[in-house]
């Protein structure tokens, strides 16, 4: 077996951009002078170095279990990969094998064969084994990892599952006005999917490769769509990619125009209410406003002083950005400083929102928080501590005052790396519901057009669909790959879902 320190370098790169790390895979990438390497990333498959990880802790446990004469004994504890890359512990699992099958083939007094547990114990660990059970009484069957009701999964016939990417898909986003769906991946393209009511027919996809100029023509960029945005019409689609530049597409899959000012990345990129100007945020620690008819730079404004992860528009003038680098600035379009500037995080602020009413600004970090900030006052309105580990996004309901649902609460959602979401009323600052159902990270949350559902996404494959008002779970439906982001039509109909394996899907909630 034969590797080089390049092909290492890769799935190190990739593993860093799939855990939603892309900073630091942007960083990481630079230092390993990635793109001088001549791997195609297509042919790259989703989760490779957790595959390669898992086939090696499999070659160590057998090399724990299989015997000299080839016999096969099963390890009454997984390996664990601190574990398996421990000399000492291995040899310690090794020998504390060896005296389980030998005191399985010799029960000794300190032991029973009647279908209990034998605990043997050496000088390091005490390893339980459960005994063979008697000929004629049934083994009790393994748990379920996830405890959902038969009744509320989805069944996978009743999912549209569109295939054409070919790497991961990071974001998907439904047209405000029709069915088409937007995705976008690490293939260097974004799709736009026409879903609408067509039973007869396959889904329609227009590709839309993002190219750059060299050498005289246009070739692929090689380079992830990060983030994806329709305007308020629907009519126009913006796309912000790691070759630097922000382009806007016709819905006929037409190129409109290709913005370019950043240097490097850009992470997020929004429209304004008003369909006017573009918003984006980019690793050159810059945010910019561009104008959307002329596809030239408006202002940028340079007041962080790490790579900027999130923007979100306050009005169709002013908006708030987040970075790396802690804080918090508010801008407002020809003001040349901040008009407002938050701190209080202690590690990189991942996501902000503004509520409906654009009055309070959520923010969620790696250290575990969640705060709420009022342009009236400096310090946070709420700090929320109740997640065990980073919180990647947030969502606000479309409820409360200035909605088109004005008689319910307004809540806030946040998805957690500790697998759970919370909603939480803001104006107690408590946490109303808990949702734990998931298995691994969430990395999207999104509520329903009239804010009775919640959908989640997360890495262990599943979407979760969420009652608002009671918590419970309405429906689950587990995919083929890590979920990225979840996204509902302008109806309340559909969910959308974009995911590791290269898939996006559609779920149809009329059909259920």
């Amino acid at each position: 077996m034969s590797f080089s320190i390049d092909e290492v370098n890769f799935i190190v790169y990739r593993y860093l951009q799939e855990s939603g790390f892309h900073h630091s895979a942007y960083t990481f990438g630079i230092e390993s002078h990635i793109s001088q390497s001549n791997i195609n990333g297509a042919l790259v498959p989703p989760a490779a170095l957790l595959n390669i990880l898992q086939k090696g802790l499999l070659y160590t446990e057998a090399e724990i279990t299989i015997g000299e004469n080839g016999t096969e004994t099963r390890l009454t504890e997984s390996l664990s990969l601190i574990d398996a890359v421990t000399p000492d512990a291995v040899a310690n699992r090794q020998n504390a094998h060896n005296a389980q099958k030998q005191a399985i083939k010799e029960p000794s007094s300190g032991g029973e064969q009647n279908g209990v547990d034998v605990c043997i114990k050496t000088d390091t660990t005490t390893t339980c084994s459960a005994a063979p059970t008697p000929t004629g009484v049934p083994t009790p069957s393994a748990p379920e990892t996830m405890d959902v009701d038969q009744s509320i999964e989805i069944p996978a016939s009743k999912a549209t599952v569109l295939s054409g990417h070919e790497s991961e898909v990071f974001i998907c986003a439904w047209n405000p006005s029709t069915d088409l769906l937007a995705s976008g991946s690490g293939d260097s393209t974004a799709r736009i999917w026409d879903m609408s009511d067509n039973p007869a027919t396959t889904p329609n996809q227009l590709v839309l490769r993002h190219c750059i100029q060299k050498g005289g023509a246009e070739v692929p960029s090689n380079k992830d769509v990060t983030s994806l945005d329709w305007n308020c019409d629907g009519n126009l689609l913006a796309t912000g990619s790691y070759d630097g530049y922000a382009r806007i597409w016709a819905t006929d899959g037409t190129l409109a125009s290709t913005l370019g000012q950043h240097k490097g990345p850009i992470f997020a990129l929004k429209w304004n209410k008003r369909g006017n100007y573009i918003l984006s945020a980019g690793v050159d620690k810059t945010t910019i406003i561009w104008d959307a008819a002329s596809g030239q730079c408006t202002q940028q404004f340079s007041f962080h002083s790490a790579p900027a992860l999130d923007v979100d528009w306050q009005t169709n003038n002013s908006f708030a950005s987040c970075s790396t680098d802690q804080c918090i600035h508010v801008c407002r379009l020809h003001v040349d400083k901040p008009i407002k500037s938050f701190q209080g995080h202690t590690n990189e602020v991942n996501a902000i929102k503004w509520d409906p009413q654009g009055q309070l600004l959520a923010s969620c970090s790696d250290d575990k928080t969640l705060k709420i900030w009022s342009m009236k006052q400096d310090t946070c309105v709420h700090d929320l501590e109740a997640h065990s580990k980073e919180i990647y996004t947030i969502k606000w309901s479309p409820t409360g005052p200035g909605t088109q649902n004005p008689n319910m609460n307004l809540i806030l959602a946040s998805a957690s790396f500790d697998s759970t979401v919370r909603l939480w009323d803001v104006e107690r600052g408590v946490c109303i519901h808990t949702l734990t159902k998931h298995t691994e990270p969430v990395y999207s949350v999104a509520f329903s057009p009239d804010g009775k559902f919640l959908a989640s996404g997360s890495f262990d494959k599943c979407v979760h669909i969420w009652s608002t008002q009671t918590g419970s779970l309405v429906h689950s439906y587990k995919g083929t790959g890590g979920i990225f982001e979840v996204c509902w039509n302008s109806r309340g109909t559909k969910v959308g879902a974009s995911a590791s394996d290269g898939n996006v899907f559609v779920l149809d909630l009329r059909k259920l």
